[in-house]
């Protein structure tokens, strides 16, 4: 099927008054979507299941983040690994420059020069 979404009401907006007496405080949002290949429309609800605590992770590396790569002039192979898997050389730093989730896949955690 395939729907679009004409309109979200967070809880609270007009629209969501008979929501709230459903689900009460689990209801985050209201959503009007619409069946353009059967002709109808759809409300579907947000809520809230679980609510546990959290911290942010302050030392994760985001995947796609550039990090700096150290191959040693000679290791010719592996920097033709780093290459192939989207690498660029950075002739300022002398290093090659990654996304952190190639260099994890290639293993080379070690060699990430911060």
């Amino acid at each position: 099927m395939n729907y679009y979404t004409q309109k979200t009401l967070a809880a609270g907006q007009p629209g969501t008054q008979k929501w709230i007496r459903k689900y009460g405080e689990a209801l985050v949002c209201v959503r009007y979507k619409y069946d353009l290949q059967n002709k109808r429309k759809l409300k579907t609800v947000e809520l809230i299941v679980e609510d546990e605590p959290w911290e942010l992770d302050k030392g994760r590396i985001p995947a796609n983040k550039i990090v700096n790569i150290k191959v040693q002039f000679g290791e010719i192979k592996l920097g033709r690994l780093v290459r192939g898997a989207g690498g660029i050389w950075n002739r300022k730093k002398k290093l090659w420059e990654l996304p952190y989730c190639e260099a994890i896949n290639l293993g080379l955690e070690d060699r990430i020069v911060f």
